[in-house]
C-alpha cells in the first residue's frame, strides 16, 4: 500500500474490526439480532458491557465475533450514530416483523459449523440480559481468494464478490466511518452494516436457460463479462448504451452503472437454507454512509429483471463500534 492504513481516534485499524478482517470472511456463520429481555432490573448500558465481554471473548482463534447496534436502543436512551436508523421496506420487499431489526445484531463467523455453533453457545451463556428475536445460519460454498478478492458461489450458481475491494486499504475507504463525517468521536472507526435475509426462488430460476440467468446477472456464472472484458477489468457500459450485449434491467449494470465509480460498500454475504423451500442469501454489507452505500444502489436495483426470482423478508441496518469498550459509556451517557 501507498499510505498508511487509517487508524481511528481510539486507535484502531482496519483489519482490528472483526467483521472486515482481510479480504475473505470465513466459511460459515451465524446471525442473531437480540433484544434487551423484558423484565430485568439490569441497566442497559450494563447489560450491553457483558455481551461486548461474551462477543469478544468469542472472537479468538479461527473464529470472528463482532456485534452490531439496532436504531431501537435509542428507545433505551442509548446516544447513536446519526446515520443509523430502522431498515425501511423497499419495493419489492415483504419483512416479516419477527425477523426483521432488533436491539443489537451478534454475528459469529469461523471455519466450520461446530466450531460456530460452539462460540455462539458459549456467548450466550454470558449474554446475561438479552433474548434472541431471530437467528440464521449461512455458509459460503467455493469460498476463496482470486485476484486479492473473497469470492463465493451463490444459491443462483454464480460466483459473487467481484465488486469487493482487493486489499486492507480499500475496505477502510469503503466501509470505516472517518472523523470528518460529523459522527459521534467514539463511532469513528466503526462501520454500518445491512443484513438482508433474502429469500430465493431457487426452482423458479432453475427452469430458465444458463444463458437467460446470465442475461438477468450481467455475468456468466464465473464471472466473466457479458461483452467479453477480461474478468479482472470493469467493462465500459457507456459503450453499449442499449443494453445489446449487457441488458439494461441486468443486475450487475442497474448496482454498478459505472464499472469504473463502484458503490463504497464491502459485501460479506452468505448462503442459508432452512429447508421447507426456505432458502436463500444473507445479503450483509459495510459501509461508512447507509444512504450512498447500500440505499444508493438498492433504489437503482427497482425494476430489474431478477425482482421476480427474489423475496427479502427480514434483516435490519445496525452499527458496529470501533475496538475495544469505550464506545459503551459514551452510548449510555445521560
Amino acid at each position: 500500500m501507498n499510505s498508511a492504513p487509517f487508524q481511528s481516534k481510539t486507535g484502531a485499524t482496519p483489519h482490528a474490526l472483526p467483521s472486515l478482517r482481510g479480504v475473505l470472511p470465513a466459511s460459515h456463520t451465524q446471525v442473531m439480532a437480540l433484544d434487551l429481555a423484558g423484565g430485568r432490573a439490569v441497566h442497559a448500558g450494563t447489560a450491553m458491557a457483558r455481551l461486548q465481554q461474551a462477543v469478544v471473548a468469542a472472537d479468538r482463534g479461527s473464529v470472528d465475533s463482532w456485534l452490531g447496534l439496532g436504531s431501537r436502543l435509542a428507545k433505551r436512551g442509548a446516544q447513536l450514530p446519526s446515520r443509523l436508523r430502522e431498515m425501511p421496506s423497499f419495493d419489492g420487499d415483504l419483512l416479516d416483523s419477527t425477523q426483521s431489526h432488533g436491539d443489537v445484531v451478534v454475528q459469529v463467523a469461523g471455519p466450520d459449523p461446530s466450531t460456530v455453533s460452539e462460540a455462539v453457545e458459549q456467548l450466550m451463556e454470558s449474554a446475561d440480559g438479552w433474548r434472541v428475536r431471530w437467528q440464521v445460519e449461512g455458509l459460503r460454498a467455493e469460498n476463496r481468494v482470486e485476484g486479492g478478492r473473497g469470492l463465493a458461489r451463490n444459491p443462483f450458481h454464480f460466483t459473487e464478490g467481484f465488486g469487493n475491494p482487493d486489499d486492507v486499504r480499500g475496505i477502510t475507504d469503503r466501509a470505516l466511518v472517518r472523523d470528518d463525517q460529523g459522527e459521534p468521536d467514539w463511532a469513528v472507526g466503526g462501520s454500518y452494516q445491512v443484513v438482508r435475509i433474502v429469500r430465493f426462488a431457487t426452482e423458479l430460476w432453475d427452469k430458465d436457460s444458463v444463458r437467460e440467468q446470465e442475461r438477468i446477472i450481467g455475468r456468466r456464472r464465473d464471472g466473466r463479462w457479458l461483452d467479453g472484458t477480461p474478468t479482472d477489468e470493469q467493462p465500459s457500459f457507456a459503450a453499449d448504451p442499449n443494453g445489446k450485449a449487457t441488458p439494461l434491467d441486468s443486475h450487475v449494470r442497474l448496482a454498478a452503472p459505472d464499472r469504473r465509480n463502484l458503490p463504497p460498500l464491502v459485501r460479506r454475504s452468505y448462503s442459508y437454507d432452512r429447508g421447507n423451500g426456505d432458502s436463500g442469501l444473507i445479503f450483509s454489507c459495510f459501509q461508512r454512509d447507509l444512504a450512498k452505500g447500500f440505499e444508493a444502489v438498492q433504489k437503482r436495483l427497482a425494476g430489474e429483471a431478477m425482482a421476480k426470482y427474489m423475496l427479502t423478508t427480514g434483516g435490519g441496518y445496525f452499527f458496529v463500534p470501533p475496538p475495544g469498550d469505550a464506545w459503551i459509556d459514551a452510548l449510555f451517557r445521560s
